[in-house]
């Protein structure tokens, strides 16, 4: 697989990862065990060597899974993992993001994933009551340790950014960002190539809506997160769907999947981002995988933009009690 610099940071990566959260959390049951391992190993066989897990998906259990899977091949692969997530019950915010919980956190992730040294250390969401540049400089000192490699930002607004990055350079930011939801371009990505930052889009394939896989009939069980968003409403489907014909135009045209095309309209977008799409089937990560090599024509990528330009989409990203955690 060709190969993507994050930013100006150095750090090469291949063009798609993996994002590994919904192997244990989020969008129903999890996969087993054993099945999780064997999709991770398959997608180092076809030279993903980027993943991504969080100490909050299970919780704790994702980056256990992540360890064992690539554990035979860590010289081969970058890992990223976060912290921030409170895990006490009465946390007002739901997050923490204090010094000490950081090392704390640090300590508990190195040991799951069985490393040595966290390749990318992401804050999963912006605390409202620690600085960020407390943060930051927590995980400057942890660089200088060499417990981690490289810091980085989730969900995080322009300003946040510019005041984490003046303490310790952020290697990549990563935030939704998919033809389903292109809020990032009007602020995040022109601060990006002005500091010189990678970005990671998570939910690339839009919750897996621009795959075309999901109408008005499909349902969610309550383990699936779509089940509570009001863009997975049936009738915010209904209206979206034509956004979803419209990459399906682009794909038939091509000779290629929907899901394919949104990846690689999003890699078409510029050379440092790095989207990671997820999934818990084999078939599926092959065909995430083969839109690296897809190259669409000018003409594609301008009537892919120019249809999410004219739809209007309907339904919030996320719902009220979720809001809380985005950082403008």
């Amino acid at each position: 697989m060709i190969t993507r610099t994050l930013g100006t940071s150095g750090l090469q990566v291949s063009s798609l990862g993996l994002g590994c959260m919904g192997l244990s959390h989020g969008y129903g049951p999890a996969s087993t065990h054993a099945d999780g391992v064997a999709l991770i190993r398959a997608a180092v066989d076809q030279g993903v060597t980027f993943f991504d897990t969080a100490q909050v998906y299970g919780p704790f259990i994702n980056e256990e899974l992540v360890g064992e899977a690539l554990a035979p091949v860590r010289d081969q692969v970058v890992i990223a993992t976060k912290f921030g997530f409170s895990f006490e019950p009465t946390s007002p915010t739901g997050l923490d993001s204090r010094p000490d919980t950081i090392r704390t956190s640090v300590e508990d992730s190195l040991r799951r994933l069985r490393v040595d040294a966290i390749d990318l250390l992401y804050q999963h969401r912006v605390d409202p009551n620690v600085p960020i540049e407390d943060v930051a400089g927590t995980v400057k000192e942890l660089i200088g340790e060499g417990k981690v490699r490289h810091f980085d930002l989730s969900e995080a607004g322009v300003g946040t950014i510019r005041r984490a990055h003046a303490v310790q350079p952020v290697t990549a930011l990563q935030s939704e960002y998919s033809l389903f939801w292109r809020e990032p371009e009007a602020q995040i990505l022109p601060t990006l190539v002005e500091l010189g930052i990678g970005f990671v889009p998570f939910s690339p394939l839009g919750k897996g809506f621009l795959t075309g896989a999901i109408n008005t009939t499909t349902t969610f069980t309550d383990g699936d997160l779509r089940s509570k968003l009001p863009r997975f409403t049936e009738d915010a489907r209904a209206a979206n769907q034509a956004l979803v014909d419209a990459v399906t135009t682009v794909a038939t045209r091509r000779g290629a999947t929907p899901g394919q095309v949104a990846l690689a309209w999003l890699l078409a977008q510029h050379a440092w981002i790095v989207p990671i799409p997820g999934t818990t089937k084999l078939h599926r990560l092959s065909e995430n995988n083969r839109a690296g090599d897809l190259r669409l024509a000018a003409d594609d990528l301008a009537d892919l933009t120019a249809a999410s330009d004219r739809i209007d989409l309907r339904g919030d990203r996320y719902p009220e009690q979720m809001q809380r955690w985005i950082d403008r």
